[in-house]
């Protein structure tokens, strides 16, 4: 009956330092926790948000929105889940409480992160979850109006629903979703800040423990353990890119070490509160070549160049289109090709790495306080290196505010 991924939660998190190798457990000795001050989101919370989506509801003639497990449904009710062939989903109404419908068995696990007032109902293996949600819509009368659905709910879920209500209109919750999760309050960021200075601190605490010849696991070691010695939560998935394979993005399988005058890009990131940090940090040992240091001066200058132009009320793609055009006075691209930017400016981050809306070409959202991003205008040569600085900030009605202090230098990015 157990569920194969609480399992392998459970063992992960009783066993996981257990794993890590003696020397990086030993290296995090001095490190002190960074979260132990942090305020969870709470009822409060959770209520405001609830009461923004109804009125959101209301200006665009939604009557009911369905989520699945995720985090949206964490963002909205507390509510921790994994997706499986059984549904669990919450339903927003657009008046009164949220409806959670989870079968018998799970009621009282789900009910445990349940964080807002909502009407539970269940169902049991040999009957319709849809059932459930319909009823639902239909004792409160919302089975006549427009009904949203988040845009990660599963196609079964969905289509089931239309099958059951095939008068009804089914349409996106994006307006009432993404307007609520894409503004983040003081409350969120100041956990994101934390995070931030999690990962901070844990990368300039590997940069100081690499060596010549360590492999790509040996610095996600000192990651790992250094990032939960100060507190934050992480599933040891960073990207560690070594020589050439910095030049891909997301890297390369090849077997890689670390080598003298070799680039050694670090992409990283943790939770706190269940928020979200993502910072990139390039560097090598032995000493920068000189086409190392032009190169990294080139992205700081695209760093810079994307924070300049993220202003209050311009489209988020026009931060991209900036940097492009910077780069491509500068030789590189055009566009999108290589050798040059071939990924987006940036990326939204919050309860998700990565989240609505990002920084790229055709994006018309308009930047609004509130409103967190990832600024990493990587440069990459295939068949030589690449350099990516990434840094996150979030907008204020005065302009964009960094999580984290910028990368100052190839050889002493700490500094």
């Amino acid at each position: 009956m157990i569920d194969r991924r609480t399992l392998m939660a459970s063992t992960i998190a009783l066993g996981a330092t257990a794993l890590l190798p003696r020397f990086a457990l030993a290296a995090t000795s001095d490190l002190k926790s960074l979260t132990a001050n942090i305020v969870p989101i709470g009822r409060a919370e959770r209520a405001a948000r609830i009461a923004k989506a109804q009125r959101l509801m209301r200006a665009n003639n939604i009557g009911a929105v369905l989520i699945e497990p995720g985090s949206s449904l964490d963002y909205f009710t507390g509510v921790q889940w994994w997706r499986s062939e059984r549904l669990t989903c919450a339903i927003l109404p657009v008046e009164g409480d949220p409806c959670i419908v989870t079968p018998f068995f799970e009621e009282p696990s789900v009910r445990e992160s349940l964080g807002v007032a909502a009407e539970v109902r269940v169902w049991q293996e040999d009957e319709s979850p849809v059932a459930e949600v319909v009823a639902f819509l239909k004792g409160r009368k919302l089975d006549a109006r427009p009904i949203g659905i988040e845009e990660t709910v599963r196609y079964f879920a969905s289509d089931g629903l239309s099958r059951a209500l095939p008068a009804a209109k089914i349409t996106s919750a994006n307006p009432v979703v993404r307007g609520c999760r894409m503004i983040k309050t003081p409350a969120e960021i100041a956990l994101m800040q934390t995070a931030s200075d999690v990962t901070v601190a844990a990368i300039n605490h590997a940069i100081a423990h690499t060596e010549i010849g360590m492999s790509p696991s040996d610095i996600q070691a000192l990651i790992t353990s250094a990032t939960r010695a100060l507190g934050g939560d992480t599933d040891g998935d960073d990207l560690i890119l070594l020589n050439d394979a910095s030049a891909y993005p997301h890297g390369s399988h090849l077997p890689q070490r670390v080598q003298r005058q070799g680039i050694i890009l670090l992409d990283c990131g943790c939770k706190v509160g269940g928020y979200q940090s993502d910072i990139s940090r390039t560097f090598v040992l032995g000493g920068a070549t000189a086409e190392q240091r032009k190169v990294f001066g080139q992205v700081q200058e695209g760093q810079r160049i994307a924070f300049a132009a993220a202003q209050i009320g311009r489209p988020a793609g026009s931060v991209d289109d900036a940097v492009r055009g910077g780069y491509e006075k500068m030789g590189y691209g055009p566009r999108y090709r290589l050798p040059g930017t071939p990924h987006r400016t940036g990326h939204g981050i919050g309860m998700d790495g990565h989240e609505p809306v990002n920084l790229v070409h055709g994006e018309t959202t308009k930047l609004a306080a509130g409103m967190c991003f990832s600024n990493e205008p990587g440069i990459y040569a295939p068949g030589k290196f690449g350099v990516r600085i990434e840094d996150c900030f979030h907008m204020t009605d005065s302009g964009p505010v960094w999580f984290s202090k910028p990368q100052t230098s190839i050889e002493y990015p700490a500094d």
